[in-house]
């Protein structure tokens, strides 16, 4: 499996976060976003059920790492 494509947006703030993810999962089937907005907590899960990704969350000091992946069946 290719390596996810990865997006850093430390410093961005809403809603750059969600939309570099969004443009990526139209490019790629995993990514791996590092967001520092806390409004990517919310935002990010939402997009990824909402295009039935897989997602898995691990807040570091100051930032989270967002992991998700396209669902095993999407296309």
């Amino acid at each position: 499996m290719a390596d996810p494509r990865r997006l850093d947006t430390r410093g961005l703030k809403c809603p750059w976060p969600v939309l570099r993810a969004a443009r990526a999962m139209r490019e790629a089937n995993a990514i791996l976003l590092l967001a520092d907005d806390p409004v990517a907590l919310t935002d990010v899960p939402a997009l990824a059920q909402a295009n039935g990704w897989a997602i898995t969350v691990h807040e570091q000091a100051g930032y989270a790492e967002y992991h998700l992946r396209k669902s095993e069946g999407r296309c």
